[in-house]
């Protein structure tokens, strides 16, 4: 990610959250004999939502950069229900979506106006 005038240049960012879900499946330390790999897969898909959660407190969170995150929520919930061995990693989706849910607008479909992609 790059910044530039000071604002983070958020398309690594898509880009990163729109492989959470393949990560999920592919990383080697993910396997049905030990949820160690689903625990660190889940941090580290909880320090890209807290980089969206800061943009969204200095007033730069993109619209686009919000769909990905809710995409690859989706995506993740998927996986997690249907791969053995990574159900744990559901709980883990479930609280960022409720990270991400706090910063709609009070109609729960929109951020600042705009249509959000929800499943």
């Amino acid at each position: 990610m790059t910044i530039s005038r000071g604002r983070l240049d958020q398309s690594t960012l898509r880009y990163c959250l729109s492989l959470s879900s393949s990560h999920l499946i592919a990383d080697p330390t993910t396997s049905s004999a030990s949820n160690e790999g689903v625990r660190k897969w889940l941090i580290g898909f909880n320090r890209l939502v807290d980089v969206l959660l800061v943009l969204h407190d200095r007033d730069e969170l993109e619209v686009e950069t919000l769909n990905a995150a809710s995409r690859a929520c989706s995506e993740c919930w998927s996986v997690a229900g249907t791969w053995h061995g990574l159900e744990e990693g559901r709980e883990g989706v479930r609280l960022v979506a409720a990270k991400l849910q706090g910063l709609l607008d009070p109609n729960q479909k929109t951020y600042k106006g705009q249509a959000i992609y929800t499943p």
